[in-house]
């Protein structure tokens, strides 16, 4: 099992966010740095991550599941 960090801007998509989205899911879309997507190509379902908020108040703020 690989452990990931989810880095995201509060105002882009939150926790809260994720937390009200259907069966607590989504997709990462967006992202267009080409080593960021590789390492993305790169999950297992079932791996483990880190969602952090960047921006004023950095902080992890919630695990997550690949799935």
């Amino acid at each position: 099992m690989n452990y990931w960090l989810f880095k995201t801007e509060p105002g882009c998509f939150s926790w809260q966010d994720l937390e009200v989205a259907p069966q607590q899911t989504t997709s990462w879309d967006g992202v267009r740095n080409y080593q960021a997507r590789n390492l993305m190509c790169a999950m297992h379902k079932g791996d483990r991550g880190f969602f952090y908020h960047s921006g004023q108040n950095p902080a992890i703020v919630g695990l997550v599941e690949i799935c």
